[in-house]
């Protein structure tokens, strides 16, 4: 009876011990992910932390919070990445991510630190320094550059603009017809 009772306990112990492997193994891919991937997946463009990090200080820094969420508040530079993702062709994506490079090589050049580390006037600085050079055939700015930073502020105002904050707290919205006024004052028509 006692080596029954004995083998009946062993083997409780053996499915537990079998229960917190199998658990432990559902859970370590999780443990395991790449701290360099993105937080966002996406088709067409490969996007490291980093990069997610750069475009958030980007547009961040384009629409900062003040008494308002700014841009980071929101998500819009997860916003950029999937706009760009889903309805840029493969010659913009290109040049968006070479841009990127060229932007961040500039921000690196110029101050020997990251965008992310910069004072908000050396952002506002660099990213106006890009702004201000218009002329396509300039040889100071790059195309791509150009081109990144156009998608950039392109998309972070569109989807500020169209975000559930804005939308909501920023705008007045009505649905159509708006509301019945029925003390509206009107004019009779005067008999000719």
């Amino acid at each position: 009876m006692l080596l029954k009772q004995f083998t009946y306990m062993h083997r409780r112990t053996v499915i537990k011990n079998l229960a917190l492997i199998i658990g432990g193994a559902a859970l370590l891919p999780a443990c395991m992910q790449e701290k360099g991937k993105a937080s966002i997946t996406l088709k067409n463009v490969e996007i490291s932390a980093g990069q997610e990090k750069l475009l958030g200080a980007i547009t961040d820094t384009i629409i900062p919070k003040t008494n308002t969420p700014g841009a980071k508040d929101l998500s819009l530079h997860l916003f950029v990445l999937k706009m760009l993702d889903d309805c840029y062709k493969k010659a913009d994506q290109q040049a968006f991510m070479t841009g990127m490079e060229q932007f961040n090589d500039e921000v690196k050049k110029k101050y020997d630190k990251s965008f992310a580390e910069l004072s908000v006037k050396q952002r506002e600085e660099m990213l106006l320094s890009i702004e201000n050079d218009r002329d396509p055939k300039s040889i100071a700015t790059p195309a791509e550059l150009k081109t990144f930073y156009g998608i950039v502020k392109e998309q972070t105002v569109n989807g500020y603009t169209h975000s559930q904050y804005f939308m909501t707290k920023q705008v007045i919205y009505e649905l159509v017809p708006g509301r019945y006024n029925a003390h509206f004052p009107y004019k009779q028509k005067q008999a000719v």
